[in-house]
């Protein structure tokens, strides 16, 4: 019950991700220090697609990097990028007369949810097919939605997509951006008129050809589009708490799958550590004296875990990182060559260099080569103990996961003593100087420093009855 060939579409500009999208390809964001496209096409290998077409354009070179020494995957650029619909198109020439998946490249899942999509589709033998994930306490007008419906016969249960709509007021289930065709739904897409036409009244949809649209002409036509619903987790990396959101599940997941320890040859645990769960430790890495471990540890190669070290919750670890004196981390994905020094604290995200050599309290997703000056704080909690409301492309959300987070870009640092207000975003190539109490967010390639006013008076021994 295999498909064959798979299209990940990876070409879009990614904008709403900010501030880390504006120098990256979204979908090479690490999520548990892997690019996302990268975990797409392994896992669609994995569940037995032989051939991955992979169709790039914003930044192409970034996707070319992460995917160059996995085989079977070929790019074509999309010219220009105009959305979905006409990306898949653009690749077509590399499908055979067959059916094949769609996959964006920007979504973080596990290999199972394309099985019971290819499952699904086989067994109804339909012409097309969606993935479609319950919103629960997510806002509808967040996402392209679809209504569905469900047919229960003697024989079988058939869910149907029964129509979709962009950015809705109210709706149940969005799309997951995962879809099956057959060779005879390619018309269809061929008809995409460019725009989604099924929107709220007063609605205002861009210029670009959705796929969402097309299975609309589909179920106009009175064609059986099957709604498949998602069983474990996904997420699609559409906001930057997205970013955090997928971290936080995929390490969760990952940490589950661990039920002994595993030490790789060379690596060391002190008889003096406290170890309350299960450590996988890679090549050559130490856990030191007075490390006291309650959770699930995944760190790869030459990492030194020492002196004092309290890690609780599950934590993954890249390669050669220093984490040590007495610091504190909790469900943390830590990128490749990271320092969590004396004090520090952290829960959330850290790309690969970053460093927190002093006391500090970290909380959120920090970007590549980030340096975090000695007390810098991250407030989460707000007075009105609420969420902060984050403005995406000229439009205020309120984010269902990680709204009082911090999120820094690449190449940033900050000043001692340093305050981050709940919910800020500091674009990369950017700087908050000491002591500066940030209130908003700060664009890509800024300084941002305080400005005090001094008071100076006399003073000396006759001050003090001289």
């Amino acid at each position: 019950m295999k498909i064959k060939t798979a299209i990940v579409l990876a070409a879009g500009l990614g904008r709403k991700v900010w501030p880390y999208g504006e120098f990256r390809q979204k979908c090479t964001l690490p999520v548990a220090n892997t690019p996302i496209v990268r975990r797409v096409v392994e896992n669609l290998l994995e569940v037995g697609c032989e051939r991955i077409v992979v169709v790039v354009g914003h930044y192409a070179q970034q996707v070319r990097g992460a995917l160059a020494d996995i085989p079977n995957v070929v790019f074509v650029t999309q010219h220009p990028v105009d959305g979905t619909a006409s990306a898949v198109l653009s690749a077509l020439a590399h499908v055979e007369d067959e059916s094949f998946l769609v996959v964006y490249g920007d979504i973080v899942t596990t290999p199972d949810t394309f099985r019971t999509v290819i499952r699904e589709f086989r067994t109804h033998t339909v012409e097309a097919a969606a993935l479609v994930q319950r919103l629960d306490n997510e806002d509808a007008s967040d996402w392209l939605c679809g209504s569905i419906a469900t047919q229960e016969t003697e024989a079988k249960s058939v869910t149907r997509l029964t129509g979709i709509e962009g950015h809705p007021r109210r709706g149940s289930h969005r799309l997951c951006g995962v879809y099956a065709f057959s060779p005879t739904a390619v018309p269809y897409l061929l008809r995409n008129p460019g725009i989604v036409t099924r929107v709220p009244v007063g609605g205002m949809p861009p210029p670009e050809s959705e796929i969402a649209q097309s299975m609309q002409l589909m179920i106009d036509d009175d064609r059986e589009v099957l709604a498949v619903q998602t069983e474990g987790f996904l997420v699609d990396v559409d906001k930057p708490w997205h970013v955090l959101e997928a971290n936080n599940r995929l390490v969760g997941s990952l940490a589950a799958q661990v039920t002994e320890d595993r030490i790789a040859a060379g690596a060391k645990i002190s008889d003096a550590a406290e170890i309350n769960g299960h450590v996988v430790l890679g090549k050559n890495s130490v856990i030191g004296p007075r490390v006291v471990i309650d959770g699930t540890l995944i760190a790869g190669a030459n990492n030194t875990i020492t002196n004092g070290a309290i890690l609780h919750g599950n934590i993954f670890v890249g390669d050669q990182c220093r984490i040590s004196d007495y610091c504190d981390v909790d469900s943390t994905a830590i990128g490749n060559r990271c320092i969590i020094g004396h004090g520090a604290e952290m829960s959330g995200v850290l790309f690969d260099k970053v460093y927190l050599y002093h006391y500090c309290e970290m909380s959120g997703v920090f970007g590549c080569a980030t340096d975090i000056g000695a007390a810098t704080v991250c407030g989460t909690l707000r007075f009105d103990d609420g969420d902060t409301p984050m403005r995406v492309e000229g439009r205020y959300e309120v984010p269902a996961y990680g709204a009082n987070a911090t999120y820094m870009g690449d190449y940033c640092r900050t000043g001692v003593n340093a305050i981050l207000m709940p919910g800020r975003r500091i674009g990369s190539y950017s700087v908050v100087g000491p002591g500066v109490i940030l209130y908003e967010d700060v664009p890509s390639k800024t300084l941002i420093m305080a400005k005090q006013e001094l008071v100076s008076k006399p003073w000396g021994p006759e001050r003090y009855g001289w």
